[in-house]
């Protein structure tokens, strides 16, 4: 490891490369799968790319049940669950 008052053009090629490679050196941070969630009829549209008529008739036809949580007007959806579950369906 090089001191850290060493000035840069007193730098070996070595010690310069070895300082880079640190800086360089891809952070491998490992987080749990987070689920994705969109959010209403807008967010169903969106995952599907379709309109939002189509986007709750989707929701109304039960499809994609197992993927929604729904408290009163709040809907949030799973997307990866609800863009396995109409794949299965087809």
């Amino acid at each position: 490891m090089v001191d850290k008052a060493t000035p840069i053009w007193q730098l070996t090629v070595g010690e310069f490369i070895e300082i880079q490679e640190q800086v360089t050196k891809p952070q491998t941070v490992i987080t749990p799968s987070e689920k994705k969630y969109v959010y209403g009829i807008t967010g169903i549209a969106e995952l599907f790319s379709c309109s939002k008529t189509t986007a709750n008739s989707i929701k109304q036809s039960g499809k994609i049940d197992k993927a929604i949580i729904q408290i009163g007007r709040k809907i949030a959806v799973d997307a990866e669950l609800a863009m396995s579950l109409v794949s299965k369906k087809r």
